[in-house]
């Protein structure tokens, strides 16, 4: 049973200058060659705090022959290594808060944030499509996006498709993602990455500081590795993606086949929370 070496690249992107942020990603890939995939954060080409959508506008790039995607093509394509990072896509008129990935074949994937935070949803346009399930040559890999994390319904998803990986690039201001994304790898039998950022940026009204804590997390929940909450970091594990496609919780119990999915059909529908209906 082969392994994969996966890992995270923690980093402080510098708001509004792409340049700067994949100069750093070029240097990280370089210095670590022996990983066959890297994640990098939410928006790690750009920054995250912009107050108006023309604003983002000057920074969001198209996904194919973009600024970011040809740079990652050639370091795929020379370190050997799958690459995933976030990005503002550019496509039409619309603007996304998108994730790609990068194989070194030169396939490229795409995934459209469908949950967005807060002022998120004055800046981008959301997600039109569900989230990927990726074959790549390590494994199966699922990608989500930062606040996805809130709506357990997105990793079960990814599970249900046959994702053995969760890459979930992010840029997290709240307490609670790191310890939430135990009970999402647990309960899909997936390993995560979370790929955070650091720093703190301003806007004219509010300052917003990001919490670090990347982390790689086994099918069991286990911590194969963690970041500081303050500090740019870099880690790669050896795992065998495989150890994900066993979903049995005990003998007799499968975190699959055990669903009882004749009575969930109230998940299926629009729900009135206020009337409990």
């Amino acid at each position: 049973m082969s392994t994969s070496k996966i890992g995270y690249a923690q980093t402080h992107p510098v708001f509004g200058n792409r340049e700067a942020n994949l100069e750093k990603v070029k240097s990280i890939v370089t210095s670590n060659t022996d990983a066959d995939l890297l994640v990098f954060p939410e928006l790690g080409t750009s920054g995250y705090e912009y107050a108006t959508r023309s604003e983002i506008a000057r920074v969001a790039e198209p996904l194919k022959d973009g600024v970011t995607s040809r740079l990652l093509l050639e370091l795929a394509k020379t370190h050997d290594t799958i690459l995933i990072i976030g990005y503002p896509e550019l496509h039409e008129d619309e603007i996304y808060n998108s994730a790609m990935l990068v194989e070194p074949d030169g396939t490229i994937h795409n995934y459209r944030k469908l949950h967005l935070f807060s002022r998120e949803q004055n800046l981008f346009d959301p997600g039109d499509a569900e989230p990927p399930v990726i074959e790549t040559r390590i494994g199966c890999i699922g990608m989500m996006i930062c606040f996805d994390w809130v709506f357990p319904e997105t990793a079960r998803l990814l599970g249900l498709k046959g994702a053995q990986l969760i890459a979930h690039p992010s840029n997290l201001v709240l307490q609670y993602c790191q310890k939430a994304m135990y009970a999402r790898s647990v309960e899909n039998r997936v390993f995560s990455i979370t790929c955070n950022r650091i720093g703190t940026e301003k806007s004219s009204d509010r300052s917003l500081t990001f919490t670090g804590a990347s982390q790689i997390l086994s099918p069991k929940g286990e911590v194969l590795c963690n970041a500081p909450s303050d500090e740019e970091h870099v880690a790669i594990v050896e795992v065998n993606l495989t150890d994900a496609d066993n979903k049995w919780i005990t003998p007799e119990n499968s975190i699959f086949e055990d669903r009882r999915i004749d009575h969930y059909g109230r998940l299926l529908k629009e729900l009135d929370v206020k009337n409990n209906l």
